[in-house]
């Protein structure tokens, strides 16, 4: 009885505590976030509780209950519903050091919302256990594929079909993954996340944040044609946290960040957007003609130039560089030739004087630059293999971009005039798009898996956003990204280079 009491009187002081805090609310039907509601499933002794912080987008969830295990389960659950194939990725973290060395917390994937159903359960034990659990069906004995990791941070639940996928890590390293093929669940699934204390007078508690509930595209989509939604993401890069300002149904691509900090300037569907961060407002960015553009636009330095890509219709749709004030402006100024082949920009001197692109010249793909009084061209890179993503550093004395020159896609620099190359990059990834942060200190990049064909631009992937010191060194995982094509193909660092901008995709 002491115990109990002292269980409720701790639940009391963490719900009045937390309602203190900005942007917290007990969950309640229509203030879930993503969630439809929650519940104590198998009736364990103290109720359970939710929170979700709208602020930072966070979710607490506290749980009691004896186990889940064997053929029934007590525990607390955050759960909406979900057809078909997804995936589930969420961090973590456990409040306090906690009573029992067993108590659970991750992702259950179940059929109804009774004790005993048939389910998956991705699930991280107070020990550092770490396994994918799952019952067959409604009665049956729990059964489990135990990982090779040890306190992830970082649950990740993937269903395609009859296969379920747990991949876990520690925030900012690789994915351990395990799977079980052949489990028949309904195509109606609830989905949520959980806690349990692993023992009935005891109430224990998780913090989630970058919660994600993601519906992949189709394994048959076809790339350029067929496309899912878009979410806008902004991250803080010290922590990792990130917040969602902006969905969309339709495929949304490559963010800049002005330099006065104020907005995002995105790409949609041939045009460009201005999404204000104050309050979430958009409106178009005027283009004049240039209605056709593609994910590579780019902000001069001092941010009062955009330059753009437009796929110009009079040229056999070849991918035409054009420039303009970034406020907006009728009539672009031409920059690169008709007749040449594809121009793709990628970034400006900081002089303003030079524009940087890949150029599709005599069927090869290399890096030129171009004079954007006179147009003319100057080849820096002459391989066989496809160079892309060139950026110059704020000082203008290296340019950094991705080759495939070694065989996969791998992060160079090289000097301004094309001498010097260098790789920065080695492990097995795939890595494009380096952008520097305004300091001078950070490169942040998308790193893709090895088994991909590294002269492709793939959509809907699992990606890595990654970040090295300027001068080079181990990279680190930031971000863990179901996207690709248009997530961060342009520079996307706040003016302060505490933040990045991207886009992630769900359908």
């Amino acid at each position: 009885m002491i115990t109990q009491l002292n269980s409720s009187l701790m639940k009391a002081r963490i719900i009045f505590l937390l309602m203190l805090l900005p942007g917290f609310s007990i969950l309640a039907q229509g203030n879930l976030g993503i969630f439809e509601n929650h519940l104590d499933v198998g009736s364990p002794e103290n109720k359970g509780y939710a929170f979700y912080n709208a602020t930072d987008q966070t979710y607490t969830i506290g749980g009691s209950g004896t186990n889940m295990w064997a053929d029934q389960d007590q525990f607390h659950y955050l759960w909406t519903t979900v057809q078909g194939d997804f995936i589930l990725r969420a961090e973590f973290q456990f409040k306090g050091e906690g009573v029992d060395p067993h108590r659970k917390v991750g992702w259950i994937v179940k059929n109804d919302l009774e004790t005993n159903t048939a389910h998956v359960n991705a699930t991280v034990h107070g020990d550092g256990l770490t396994s994918l659990q799952y019952r067959k069906m409604t009665g049956g004995s729990t059964m489990e594929v135990t990982s090779t990791d040890s306190f992830p941070t970082v649950i990740q639940l993937e269903r395609r079909g009859g296969t379920f996928i747990m991949s876990t890590a520690q925030f900012g390293k690789a994915f351990t993954t395990v799977k079980m093929d052949t489990m028949s669940m309904n195509n109606e699934a609830y989905v949520g996340l959980y806690v349990c204390s692993h023992n009935p007078d005891i109430m224990e508690s998780a913090v989630f944040r970058n919660v994600r509930i993601i519906k992949p595209a189709a394994p048959d989509f076809r790339p350029y044609r067929d496309y899912i939604g878009s979410r806008l993401e902004v991250m803080d890069v010290e922590s990792g946290l990130r917040k969602v300002v902006h969905t969309s149904a339709h495929s949304i691509q490559a963010p800049n960040w002005t330099v006065d900090g104020e907005r995002l300037i995105y790409n949609s569907k041939g045009r460009l957007y201005n999404y204000w961060l104050e309050d979430g407002r958009i409106d178009p960015l005027n283009t004049g003609f240039a209605v056709n553009n593609n994910n590579d636009h780019v902000l001069s330095f001092d941010g009062s130039l955009l330059g753009i890509s437009n796929h110009d219709q009079s040229d056999g749709n070849n991918s035409t560089i054009y420039y303009l004030n970034s406020e907006g402006d009728s009539s672009p100024k031409m920059v690169t030739r008709p007749g040449q082949g594809h121009s793709y920009l990628h970034g400006w001197t900081p002089d303003k004087s030079t524009m940087i692109f890949t150029g599709q010249r005599n069927d090869k793909f290399n890096l030129f630059t171009v004079d954007v009084k006179t147009g003319k061209e100057t080849q820096l890179t002459n391989e066989e293999t496809l160079d892309d993503g060139p950026e110059y550093s704020p000082d203008g004395k290296y340019i950094f971009f991705n080759s495939v020159r070694t065989g996969t896609m791998k992060l160079w620099r090289m000097d301004a005039n094309g001498k010097n190359p260098v790789q920065l990059t080695t492990d097995e990834y795939n890595d494009w798009f380096p952008h520097i942060s305004p300091d001078g200190k950070w490169i942040v990049f998308i790193s893709f898996p090895a088994d991909m064909d590294p002269t492709e631009h793939p959509f809907y992937k699992h990606c890595l956003l990654r970040i090295m010191p300027y001068e080079g060194g181990e990279p680190r995982v930031i971000g863990y990204v179901y996207g690709g094509q248009g997530t961060i193909n342009v520079p996307s660092w706040s003016p302060d280079s505490k933040q990045i901008a991207f886009v992630s995709n769900s359908n």
